[in-house]
């Protein structure tokens, strides 16, 4: 019996041996690289204002808020939805002048937060505005511009000449000298109303909430397919909630400026 039995065991013994050399030799397991979605640098990404900025009150270093409105899509998946936040800083601030210059800011962004939580810092700069703003962008500068306010400075002095014309004119028919009179009238009305432009500002430039401006980034922005979970996100608010941009100077009819 056991000389029938050492073959088996034998046969046996060489099958666990070149089991256990073929195991040892075989590489070891790896797991799969974790996919990667790559937003690339000049991808335009528009965003709603959450707060108004003007160059009446804002100063460099001041925080400027807002939030994406339409998703961004990598191969297929979203990987910035409606609703993520963006922080920015304003940069720099230059009042319009009272003789001329026009109000200007420059705007900087700084960081992404998705939904989920996930934050990324970045950088981007402005690189469109709302049609409905009077406001200009320039883009080599990447400055914000007010309008100009030439029009309305040419009626603020015109408005002038003619209640000084009108005054003057009734002036002058009590004392019997009606065209010299409107003459006199029309030249001091027209002296007040260059003062008037002479001695205020123009329009400041300003981005009022709800304002959509877009924005384009300056850089790649990397997610793992990880952070792009967005079941257990927040419920948002409607984007795009305000006033939205102010309207154009120049479509306002007589706008008085006042001293400031």
């Amino acid at each position: 019996m056991l000389a029938r039995a050492l073959p088996v065991l034998l046969a046996g013994a060489l099958s666990l041996a070149a089991q256990q050399a073929t195991e040892a030799t075989a590489p070891p397991e790896t797991k799969p690289e974790p996919k990667t979605f790559e937003v690339e640098t000049s991808t335009r990404i528009p965003l709603s204002m959450i707060n108004s900025v003007s160059t009446k009150n804002a100063a460099p270093g001041d925080r400027v808020y807002l939030e994406t409105v339409f998703p961004i899509l990598v191969d297929g998946r979203i990987v910035i939805p409606p609703g993520s936040y963006v922080a920015g800083t304003i940069t720099k601030v230059l009042r319009p002048g009272k003789i001329k210059g026009r109000g200007e800011f420059y705007l900087r962004f700084d960081s992404l937060t998705l939904p989920n939580g996930v934050t990324r810092d970045f950088r981007a700069r402005v690189s469109g505005l709302d049609g409905r703003a009077s406001e200009e962008l320039d883009r080599n500068e990447g400055s914000i511009k007010s309008e100009g306010n030439k029009s309305g400075d040419t009626r603020t002095v015109l408005e002038g000449t003619v209640a000084g014309a009108s005054a003057g004119a009734l002036a002058g028919s009590i004392a019997g000298a009606t065209g010299m009179g409107a003459g006199i009238g029309a030249a001091a009305g027209a002296a007040a109303g260059l003062a008037t432009v002479l001695f205020t500002r123009g329009p400041d430039a300003v981005l009022a909430k709800g304002t959509t401006i877009e924005m384009v980034l300056d850089r790649n922005v990397d997610f793992s397919e990880s952070e792009l979970d967005f079941s257990n996100s927040p419920t948002k608010r409607n984007v795009g909630e305000g006033s939205g941009p102010l309207p154009s100077q120049k479509n306002q009819g007589a706008v008085r400026r006042w001293p400031l």
